[in-house]
C-alpha cells in the first residue's frame, strides 16, 4: 500500500501507527456495488450492473485481503466474466508496479489518480475497476466478495451462497474477531513499533488461534457444517502464516502446523477445486520479505520453508475421534 497527497506519489507504504506504536488499518474509500439490475447496493451510488466483460480485478497474489477476491472470483465461476490484473510481487517506491492491459498504465496509483484526479489516501489492492464508466467501483475485499457471491447468479447459473441469510449474524460476530486479531492480528503485530503494542497484538492472536482450533476440534467449518464467507476470510491469512507471519511478523509462539485442527483445516480448503492455483509462495514470500524493508532491510527472501498442503487431511476421522 502507499499514500497520495496532492495527486503526488508518497514513498510510504504502511498504515497510521498511534502514539503507542500500534498498527493501525485506514478505511477504504471507494464502496460502490455491483448488483444484479444495476441499483444501488449497501453504500455507495447506483449504476454499476452485473454484466459481462465490464468489470476488470486488479489483484496482488502476496495479499491476503486481494486473496479473497480471487478466490470468490472462482468459486462462483467468475473467470469469464471478469478478468484480471495480477500487479508485480514487489512494493517498492511508487508502489505496486504493473503492466496494465485496459490503460497501459504503469503503477496502480495512477488507476487510482483516473477514477478520481483528487484522490488523497490508500493505494491498496484488491480494485474492482469498471471499464464503462472508467472508475473505480470498489476497493474493499469484504464487499466485493459479497458482490462475487451473488450480483452474478443470473449470468453463470451458479447460486452456491457463502454469506446465507440464516447464517449471517453468526458469520458477521466470526469474522468480527477474526478480523481484528488473526487477518489484521498479524500485522498488528509485525508492524509494531514498541514492546507494548506488539506484546498485545501477539497474545490476541495465539487467545484468538485457540479459539479456533477449539472449533474446528468439533465442528467442520467455523459456523457449522458448511463452508461460509467466514472460512475463506480466514484461509487467506492462515495459508501465509507459517511461510512468512511466523518469522517476518514475529508471531512465532508455534506454527500452525502444530495445530492439529487448524492443520487438517487449512489443507481441506485448500485442496478444493480452483483454490490451490489462486495460492503463490512465491508472490507470497518475495512481496512481504523483499517490500518490507523497515522489517527486513536486506530485502533477502527465505528459501523455506518447505509447506505442503496436498497431503492428505482426513477431516472426518479427526472430528470423529474427537467427538467420541
Amino acid at each position: 500500500m502507499g499514500l497520495l497527497q496532492n495527486g503526488q506519489w508518497v514513498d510510504q507504504w504502511y498504515d497510521t501507527k498511534t502514539s503507542g506504536g500500534e498498527f493501525r488499518r485506514q478505511d477504504s474509500r471507494f464502496r460502490n456495488w455491483i448488483t444484479a439490475d444495476g441499483k444501488a447496493g449497501p453504500s455507495g451510488q447506483a449504476g454499476f450492473k452485473a454484466e459481462a466483460g465490464r468489470y476488470h480485478l486488479y489483484v496482488s497474489l502476496a495479499c491476503p485481503w486481494a486473496h479473497r477476491t480471487l478466490i470468490f472470483r472462482n468459486l462462483k465461476q467468475l473467470q469469464p466474466y471478469i478478468d484480471v490484473t495480477i500487479v508485480e510481487p514487489t512494493m517498492l517506491e511508487h508502489g505496486w508496479e504493473m503492466t496494465d492491459p485496459n490503460y497501459g498504465l504503469q503503477f496502480l496509483y495512477q488507476l487510482y489518480l483516473k477514477a478520481d484526479a483528487s484522490y488523497e489516501g490508500r493505494v491498496t489492492v484488491p480494485v474492482l475497476w469498471d471499464k464503462q464508466t472508467e472508475t473505480i467501483v470498489s476497493n474493499e475485499s469484504s464487499e466485493i466478495i459479497r458482490m462475487f457471491n451473488n450480483a452474478f447468479n443470473h449470468l453463470t447459473g451458479n447460486t452456491d451462497d457463502y454469506y446465507p441469510l440464516a447464517q449471517q449474524e453468526k458469520i458477521d460476530t466470526v469474522n468480527a474477531r477474526v478480523y481484528d486479531t488473526i487477518n489484521n492480528g498479524v500485522y498488528r503485530a509485525g508492524f509494531a513499533t514498541t514492546q507494548a503494542a506488539y506484546e498485545t497484538a501477539f497474545y490476541q492472536l495465539f487467545d484468538a488461534l485457540d479459539w479456533v482450533e477449539g472449533i474446528l476440534t468439533t465442528q467442520r467449518y467455523l459456523t457449522g457444517s458448511h463452508i461460509t464467507e467466514a472460512d475463506w476470510r480466514l484461509f487467506t491469512t492462515l495459508v501465509r502464516f507459517d511461510a512468512v507471519y511466523y518469522g517476518h511478523f514475529k508471531t512465532n509462539r508455534q506454527r500452525l502446523s502444530d495445530y492439529p485442527a487448524i492443520s487438517g483445516y487449512i489443507r481441506e480448503l485448500y485442496q478444493l477445486k480452483g483454490i490451490a492455483e489462486t495460492v503463490n509462495f512465491d508472490h507470497i514470500k518475495t512481496h512481504y520479505y523483499a517490500s518490507h524493508l523497515s522489517i527486513n532491510p536486506t530485502g533477502i527472501v527465505p528459501l523455506g520453508p518447505e509447506l505442503d498442503f496436498s497431503s492428505p487431511h482426513n477431516r472426518d476421522h479427526f472430528i470423529d475421534a474427537q467427538a467420541s
